[in-house]
């Protein structure tokens, strides 16, 4: 605490000494700077920063490990088979039926009768004559003779000489030898491996956790880590064992049967057929023949004609109509309802079951155990030790600019120190001062 006062305190000598030297005129516990204090002075006091090495004594601990004999105790598992009741909750939907009133929104649709006045335009139909020329067309119908030459088609049927071969099958019967597997069953043996094994109890050892453990040493109690002793638990572990045995099985076997079994082939043999076929043979003739063909021929002949042409005028009538203009409205029916409200009934059904229960049954063993014991070694350690050194300096504080000068504008003799507004006729305050709060 001490090192960190004087850490604390040279720091702010050393930041704050060159402003309050030259803007507080070497008084340092004022916060402003009266007109009084800009007078000559003979001596003031400052402090000079010095250090010191010197040094401490430090405790570590140390740890050294220890042989010791402990009594433990073993567990050993052993399981009964233990018959209980036990309750499963079965839960069921039941229903209620709950009351309730809802308002229902009938909505009701009524006419009202509106006049309202609309112009009705209405047409009137009149015709003028128009004369105008018209050319007519006039056909007249004529028919011309024209000869031409065609040749016709004259058909005469004739017979010519076919000679064909054709295939003629022919039956035959032949033996032959057909091959066939039967399945027939056969006893063999073969060699099964069966896993067996059994249950064997092994013991491991856990070492202990590390905990906080008081000592006292020179420089009074500490605390320091010290090793729990380790503890043994016992598991079981399963053993396999293979054991092999001859078992017997049936399997098919496959065997060839050969028998005779006649089948009828067929073969083709040639032979040669003749026969007669009639074609027709056509020849073209020719023949002469006379079309009469209708042609028509035109001319104009010029009309005159008289057309009604008719058109229409546009006047407008006023009429008074009423139409019905339909609105709803809308009213509150009080309804009463009923609905079905499902909830969970739980009920307890009991049940037999067999579970096993482990019983620990315990025994002392004795073993040798290892702990760490803490030791306290002491050693020298240096630090640097900061404190402050008083002086005393003599000097004229005129020979210093105080509050920014004595030529300056608004000096020490106009109560204006460095820009801060000073009320000469007030007693100036002291402050904290940091050097003595060390």
């Amino acid at each position: 605490m001490y090192v960190a006062k004087s850490i604390a305190a040279l720091t702010l000598v050393v930041v704050f000494a060159p402003t309050v030297n030259a803007g507080l005129c070497g008084v340092s516990s004022y916060t402003c700077c009266p007109t009084a204090a800009c007078n000559p002075t003979c001596c003031y006091t400052t402090c000079k920063v010095a250090t010191q090495t010197c040094y401490r004594t430090v405790c570590d601990t140390v740890y050294e490990p220890q042989q010791y004999m402990a009594t433990r105790t073993v567990c050993e598992t052993v399981y009964e088979d233990v018959e209980q009741t036990c309750y499963r909750t079965v839960s069921e939907t039941a229903y209620r039926e709950e009351p309730y009133t809802v308002c229902r929104q009938v909505a009701e649709t009524a006419c009202r009768e509106e006049t309202y006045c609309v112009q009705r335009p209405v047409w009137d139909t009149n015709y003028r004559e128009c004369n105008y020329k018209t050319q007519r067309r006039v056909w007249d119908d004529r028919v011309r003779e024209c000869k031409y030459t065609v040749m016709q088609p004259v058909c005469e049927t004739l017979e010519r000489e076919c000679r064909q071969v054709v295939m003629r099958p022919v039956t035959k019967t032949v033996q032959r030898e057909q091959c066939y597997t039967v399945m027939r069953p056969e006893t063999r043996t073969r060699c099964v491996r069966r896993m067996t094994g059994h249950w064997v109890t092994k013991q491991h050892c856990i070492p202990g956790c590390v905990v906080p453990r008081m000592v006292c040493g020179p420089c009074g109690p500490s605390f320091c880590m010290t090793q729990a002793p380790p503890r043994t638990v016992c598991r079981r572990v399963w053993c396999p064992r293979i054991v092999e045995q001859q078992v017997p099985y049936t399997v098919m076997v496959p065997q060839i049967v050969r028998k005779q079994c006649p089948y009828q082939t067929t073969c083709y043999v040639p032979e040669t057929i003749v026969k007669k076929i009639p074609y027709q043979v056509t020849r073209m003739v020719p023949k002469e023949m006379v079309q009469r063909i209708p042609y028509r021929t035109c001319r104009i002949v010029c009309e005159t004609k008289t057309q009604r042409i008719p058109y229409r005028t546009c006047r407008f009538e006023t009429e008074q109509r009423t139409r019905k203009i339909p609105y709803t409205v809308c009213r509150q029916v009080i309804e009463q309802r009923t609905r079905r409200i499902p909830y969970c009934v739980q009920k307890q059904i009991p049940y037999t079951t067999t579970r096993r229960v482990a019983r620990v049954v315990p025994r002392q063993v004795e073993q040798t155990c290892t702990r760490m014991v803490a030791k306290q070694v002491t050693r020298q350690v240096p630090y640097t030790k900061t404190y402050l050194v008083p002086q005393t300096l003599c000097g004229s504080a005129m020979s210093v600019p105080c509050c920014g000068g004595v030529g300056a504008a608004g000096g020490c003799a106009s109560g204006n120190c460095g820009g801060i507004q000073v009320d000469t006729n007030k007693v100036p305050m002291p402050t904290r001062d940091p050097i003595s709060e060390i």
